[in-house]
């Protein structure tokens, strides 16, 4: 930020969720909710129009995961730990004036199953 300087960006979403047929065409969709920066470099946003949370390399910008949720994930993810693991959870409830997929569910991943 010192240096004014863009490190990297990505188009976030597909048209998976949106076009009549899920064709997953990577151009970039209109989104809301914020990102979350892990200690460990990882960069995890779900904020898209389609129904996924994926995790991104915070130096170069390259997916290194990305995991299915049930309804859209318009929110900002969370972390916690419990037993010694640390987890990844974001409510996945769709926004219905954006038109995703509406729900009412919690969705938790393992870092380890990542």
């Amino acid at each position: 930020m010192a240096r004014g300087k863009i490190l990297w960006q990505v188009p976030l979403g597909t048209t998976r969720d949106q076009a009549p047929l899920p064709s997953g065409i990577k151009l970039g969709m209109p989104n809301t909710g914020g990102p979350l920066l892990l200690e460990n470099g990882l960069v995890f946003i779900g904020a898209a129009l389609d129904n996924y949370l994926r995790a991104f390399d915070l130096d170069n910008g390259e997916e290194l995961w990305r995991g299915r949720l049930p309804a859209g994930g318009q929110a900002t993810p969370m972390t916690y730990q419990a037993g010694g693991r640390q987890s990844i959870v974001i409510a996945a409830g769709g926004h219905g004036n954006m038109g995703s997929t509406r729900g009412d569910y919690l969705v938790a991943f393992a870092l380890g199953e990542l």
